[in-house]
């Protein structure tokens, strides 16, 4: 982060600072008493179930030099009437003083969080890159992720995600992108969104929000994204023959990744990524048009997409269990689209492994409003005509998709419901042996990570 002064910090905020040296410096920032590093501004939050302002003084023992909250505490303390709504301006004073700093920002109903891991990686070679942990696409999540830039960063890589229209809109007057790419309109939180049309306005606020001398990377493939206006140039991407950035003849290796055609113009290039899932390559063909428009050349872009990695926790993670069972850890969230792409994915490995049998250990979508039944059905239906071989429901909200599977005809018996994480793993220990290949994907909220973590670890025999 940029030092700033607690003087500067207050000001930016429209804040009172109570007890502290208006020279003293800032040097960081977090709103996790847990991660708070000596300089840091801890950002007291009063949340559904904590408050921030309770753990100050876990705060200050561990070095922060102020808060940031709504009222006077012991010590330093910028005093403001919502911390939250302060961070985002402190966020976006810090960008004022980076005149040189390129931001990007991702938004879209699924893969944001691969896309910008993939992103940060091709547009290292510009210079130091500063892009989300995890998934901090929040109004505390971005503000943080902007406030560890300093003079040396290039390019500040952005993950936006909504709740409702204005979200995205409110993030962007923080960040002010000059690159914004949309991925896709899906059914992740239709439940309150309302309606497909609704997700699309608002994750149409990014490109709504770019400068006239900025640039839109739209989804040529998805139709309610393509139609989003910008008053920026638009370049597009996809498989399709009108996308600008343009990706065909898409095959997958023998781990799922994929290898494909990349073109834009007269250039044209093969790439191999080194993650897995044929959905990648649209991904992939997203971080090319936005590396591209920061004016990187094409060799550079399609060497970086060649190296690039997914470096959060499991997307599509494939990993061996010491018995030699395969595992897709896709479980750090779910929706209708998403699912969808892993199992696509999982019928593939199998498909390259045909002496293995498949198993899909699925729990819950969440958010999904009065379509809750009808995707979980469609999903379980879905597995039996992609041939997968073994189907678990994991959990009450799962039950459909084992319902789904079981109605759809053409299984007996392959299909089970289980209750919870624990029976998942039992039955998979049991049944499961050396060359079988194993997806676990649920909501975030579901936790099915463990299934995946417990095989990974633990020494079993059958």
């Amino acid at each position: 982060m940029k030092t700033l002064t607690l003087a500067e910090v207050a000001a930016a905020v429209g804040g009172r600072l109570v007890g502290g040296a208006p020279d003293a410096v800032i040097t960081g920032a977090t709103a996790d008493s847990r991660d708070v590093t000596p300089g840091d501004l801890f950002v007291a939050i009063v949340g559904e179930r904590v408050d921030g302002h309770d753990y100050a003084q876990d705060a200050f023992v561990a070095g922060a030099g102020a808060i940031l909250g709504q009222r006077e505490l012991d010590g330093p303390t910028v005093v403001v009437e919502d911390p939250v709504v302060a961070l985002g301006k402190l966020a976006g004073h810090l960008l004022s003083l980076l005149p040189n700093l390129d931001v990007v920002a991702v938004t879209g109903s699924s893969g944001k969080t691969s896309t910008k891991d993939l992103l940060a990686g091709v547009v290292a070679d510009r210079g130091p890159v500063v892009a989300p942990i995890g998934s901090f696409n929040t109004e505390v999540g971005l503000p943080l992720t902007v406030l560890r830039c300093d003079e040396e960063t290039r390019t500040l890589v952005l993950e936006m995600g909504a709740r409702g229209v204005g979200h995205i809109e409110y993030l962007c007057d923080i960040a002010q992108p000059q690159v914004g790419i949309v991925l896709n309109v899906g059914s992740a939180h239709v439940g309150e969104f309302g309606s497909r049309d609704a997700i699309a306005r608002a994750k149409g606020e990014l490109p709504a929000s770019l400068p006239a001398d900025g640039v839109a990377v739209l989804n040529a493939d998805d139709p309610r994204v393509a139609a989003m206006t910008s008053t920026a140039r638009k370049l597009t991407f996809g498989a399709s023959q009108a996308a600008d950035v343009r990706f065909e003849n898409l095959q997958l290796d023998d781990r799922i990744r994929p290898r494909f055609e990349l073109s834009y113009g007269a250039d044209r290039a093969t790439v191999q990524l080194l993650t897995a899932g044929e959905h990648q390559a649209s991904n992939a063909a997203a971080v090319a048009a936005a590396a591209l428009a920061l004016g990187m050349s094409f060799e550079d872009v399609v060497a970086g997409l060649e190296r690039a990695e997914i470096v959060s926790r499991w997307r599509m993670e494939v990993g061996d269990t010491p018995t030699g069972v395969t595992i897709i850890n896709d479980a750090y969230n779910a929706n209708p689209e998403s699912m969808t792409a892993a199992l696509k994915a999982l019928a593939e490995f199998g498909r390259n492994r045909p002496d293995g049998t498949t198993w899909a250990v699925l729990g819950e979508m969440k958010e999904l409003g009065e379509d809750t039944v009808a995707e979980h059905d469609r999903l379980g239906r879905l597995a039996v005509r992609l041939h997968i071989h073994r189907l678990i429901a994991v959990g009450d909200g799962a039950r459909a998709l084992h319902l789904g599977a079981v109605q759809e005809g053409s299984w007996d018996g392959e299909s089970q419901w289980v209750p919870d994480a624990n029976a998942a793993a039992e039955v998979l220990r049991e049944a499961t042996s050396a060359g079988d290949i194993v997806l676990v994907k649920a909501s975030r909220a579901v936790g099915l990570e463990a299934i995946a973590q417990t095989l990974l670890t633990e020494e079993r025999s059958n």
